[in-house]
């Protein structure tokens, strides 16, 4: 069919890949780092000039563009930005968004109008702030687009048309993924009037072709375009930890949340992917780490000496305050320490579990609304660690596949470029992600165990953290061809779940809002 380029614009470079349309072979690759300010458009499209230097693109028919998410660029009438752009990790909107979701009566009312919460990423958090805090700005605004969005646009030669794509749309908070459409009141409610936003075009759909003849397919963010490298599809739930975690799965529609846990996207593909969100993941790792004088892979060694259930330690990872469950200021804890368990091996296979069954717990959140998940794809450098990848599938109870590092995002993106100029239809069939793949196997009831130990004691220190009805972590998900109920076994010379929080614990780290990484790190 020909070749098709996917390019990657992340917060600090630009990544191309060029591959066969049909079979999804690499055949080159460009790559260069953002030169100038990060909240700096102009710094974005030079970064591509530089990564297609030297005759990348040359004979491409089509590109998908991704781009970092949630980034914001706001427009004045002739189309040029009245301010640098306003990035995703941007933390200074947190009140904004907090004040703009009691505007609109609260969290459920937000949930509802689209599938999500605001938050300090949202770009509507950010119009809310610009009109609060740089008035004469936003009185000038007429046009918002997102990085992908904008990155198009100027590929395009700055047409009349402007666009973007449901994926990159629904983390705008003023885009509905169950209704598949714009509410403009949410955007006068943030920014006092009304603007200009681009057509949300559909994912086999293109954007437009530039003056030279090279198709340019919709485009998507990041968080999509990697979900459609990886070729996940319904069963499928993809756990990325960075410092931070999140976990998201492939449904086939929107999940209106209303206490917020839930946040509802769209994917590349015109199915969804609702995401759950922790503060704590690999930090809990590296944190422990460093208590005990050594690295990531010395944890890990010292993890797979002791047993599961750590002797009986419990850590509940919340150094960073959570959201899921929502406990915004509550801190870590370790719990059922004993003098034989003070040791720290134990300490480490502790932390090890404690993050994993933390992202078990915003699994199963999923789970309890109905979402399949047969398989976890585990991404990330803590992904790579024995002991993560001996004790993730017993506690996750599922598959967990562990992708060989590539840049899944510009895959992704040069896939919807290969469907883009197949004309429709169903998207392009390349290979799936080369991998590794863990059994949960006979150390199902076990890790099953280990992790009730786990829900009992964060029951116990924090009741109804997830509010009523049955405790995340009890009900059990399909392994296969039938329904698995597993026992309440007890690790041999361990105290009973029940036991384990009543022997006291240590107590650290303070809530600062802070948010790590959504994918990988």
């Amino acid at each position: 069919m020909g070749i098709v380029a996917g390019l990657d614009s992340s917060a600090d470079h630009t990544r191309i890949i060029v591959c066969d349309a049909d079979t999804g072979a690499v055949v080159k690759q460009g790559y260069a780092e953002h030169s100038g300010e990060r909240d700096d458009p102009q710094s974005w499209l030079i970064s591509l000039g530089k990564a297609a230097s030297t005759g990348q693109l040359a004979d491409v028919q089509a590109i998908g563009v991704s781009a970092q998410q949630q980034g914001l660029i706001a427009m004045d009438a002739t189309g040029a930005p009245v301010r640098p752009a306003l990035l995703g990790n941007d933390k200074r909107m947190q009140t904004s968004a907090a004040d703009l979701a009691d505007a609109l009566g609260g969290r459920e009312a937000w949930a509802q109008a689209v599938g999500a919460v605001p938050q300090a990423a949202h770009p509507v958090s950010k119009l809310r702030w610009m009109a609060r805090n740089e008035p004469e700005a936003a009185a000038r605004v007429a046009e918002l687009m997102q990085p992908h969005d904008w990155l198009v646009w100027q590929l395009l030669g700055r047409p009349a048309r402007r666009t973007t794509d449901r994926g990159d749309a629904s983390g705008t908070g003023y885009w509905s993924a169950a209704m598949e459409s714009y509410r403009p009141d949410l955007i006068e409610l943030a920014l006092g009037h009304q603007v200009r936003v681009p057509e949300v075009v559909g994912p086999a759909d293109s954007a437009g072709s530039t003056p030279e003849g090279l198709l340019i397919s919709a485009g998507t963010g990041e968080t999509m375009a990697a979900a459609f490298g990886l070729g996940v599809g319904i069963g499928d739930a993809v756990i990325s930890l960075g410092a931070s975690g999140s976990v998201f799965a492939v449904h086939h529609e929107a999940l209106v949340d209303p206490s917020g846990t839930i946040t509802s996207y769209a994917d590349a593909t015109g199915m969804h992917l609702p995401a759950v969100r922790t503060l704590n993941a690999t930090r809990v790792l590296r944190g422990t780490a460093e208590l005990l004088g050594t690295d990531l892979d010395g944890l890990s060694e010292l993890a797979l000496r002791s047993t599961p259930g750590a002797y009986g330690m419990v850590l509940l990872p919340y150094l960073e305050g959570e959201l899921t469950p929502q406990l915004p200021h509550t801190a870590g804890s370790l719990h059922g320490m004993r003098r034989e368990s003070m040791k720290p091996e134990h300490l480490a296979r502790a932390a090890v579990e404690g993050m994993l069954c933390g992202l078990a717990d915003a699994l199963d959140v999923l789970r309890a609304r109905g979402v399949q998940v047969r398989r976890v794809f585990l991404l990330g450098q803590a992904a790579g660690l024995a002991a993560v990848r001996e004790a993730a599938p017993a506690l996750f109870g599922a598959q967990v596949v562990v992708p060989q590092p590539a840049d899944y995002t510009a895959l992704g993106a040069a896939r919807q470029a290969a469907w883009a100029l197949s004309g429709g239809g169903q998207p392009p069939q390349w290979p799936a992600a080369a991998a590794e793949t863990f059994e949960p196997g006979e150390e199902l009831p076990v890790g099953q165990a280990v992790r009730q130990q786990y829900v009992t004691v964060r029951e116990q220190t924090h009741p109804g953290a997830f509010g009523p009805g049955p405790v995340v972590g009890q009900a059990r998900e399909q392994h296969g061809p039938g329904q698995q109920q597993v026992p309440d076994q007890r690790m041999p010379g361990h105290p009973a779940p029940g036991q384990a929080g009543e022997t006291g614990g240590t107590y650290g780290g303070a809530y600062d809002g802070t948010y790590g990484g959504t994918y990988g790190a």
